[in-house]
């Protein structure tokens, strides 16, 4: 049994992925999204495969993927390049494990100049504006 293809106007199509009529055209610009032909006096019609790489497109910048990056995991889309989208996966899971340690050190810094700002009485320089104001470079809290 097979299963009947929708066809979607780009409004539809856009409601359906939950995104505006120009993210879809800007994905169409960037090479992400085929558009299909016009029928000479129609509008073009969207299948239930455009509304799925929408779906991926939207799930893979969830995941932190760049528009560049997700055009080349579409390349790989058929399932037959696992070992290369493992390795893009690695990439993006090294790039986000460095980040979270960045933050990590953003937040150490900011409890710090928070709690110096928080026992500081009478009338004195906020630390936390000093320390903005002098690069934390140069502060006790990175």
């Amino acid at each position: 049994m097979s299963k009947k293809q929708h066809s979607m106007t780009i409004g539809a199509l856009a409601k359906a992925a939950g995104m505006g009529v120009e993210t879809i055209r800007y994905y169409q610009r960037r090479g992400l999204v085929a558009e299909p032909e016009k029928p000479y006096g129609s509008i073009r019609h969207y299948d239930d495969q455009a509304l799925a790489r929408l779906h991926f497109i939207r799930t893979a910048q969830w995941l932190g993927f760049s528009l560049d990056e997700i055009g080349g995991l579409l390349t790989l889309q058929d399932g037959t390049h696992c070992d290369e989208a493992r390795v893009l996966g690695e990439q993006k899971l090294a790039s986000v494990r460095a980040k979270i340690s960045s933050l990590r050190r953003i937040e150490r810094a900011l409890d710090g100049l928070v709690q110096e700002c928080c026992a500081q009485r009478g009338n004195v320089e906020c630390p936390l504006i000093t320390s903005l104001q002098d690069g934390l470079e140069n502060s006790a809290f990175t």
